[in-house]
């Protein structure tokens, strides 16, 4: 089992298709559950699954919304982010986390692995995005 950071190979079909609209304050709810360096997801994964999911206090299965940053584009890549997120005051474990659409069957997006396990002890854990860029982005298209 593991965690591998991708781009799910589903979510790539589904932007051809328009199930997933990533435009600021008007298009869908996207969130970001966290887990264990046990689950199995990677870029097979096709839609948010509780099985790996970490567990703890002041945290929610499902995880927490992020709020999008607008698709922009530049030379020959679209690339768009979000905000960073903060989950407050939790007391977990996790080493990675999906990006999935909770408005639209929650079709899975990417995987991300923190690259080590992180352990909060009634801390806040912030997931910090890469700065808004067509080199940068978490996620693009090129």
């Amino acid at each position: 089992m593991a965690i591998v950071q991708t781009m799910c190979t589903s979510f790539k079909a589904e932007v051809a298709q328009g199930l997933h609209n990533f435009t600021r304050g008007t298009g869908n709810v996207f969130k970001l559950a966290l887990y264990v360096a046990t689950a199995n997801i990677d870029q097979n994964t096709t839609t948010y699954t509780s099985q790996g999911e970490a567990s703890g206090t002041n945290y929610t299965a499902g995880g927490a919304t992020l709020t999008n940053i607008t698709p922009l584009s530049s030379g020959f890549t679209g690339y768009w982010s979000f905000d960073d997120l903060t989950f407050s005051n939790v007391t977990l474990t996790c080493a990675g986390a999906l990006i999935y659409n909770s408005t639209n069957g929650n079709r899975a997006v990417c995987v991300l692995n923190f690259g080590s396990t992180v352990t909060k002890t009634g801390q806040d854990l912030t997931i910090t995005f890469p700065p808004m860029g067509a080199s940068d982005s978490i996620l693009r298209i090129s």
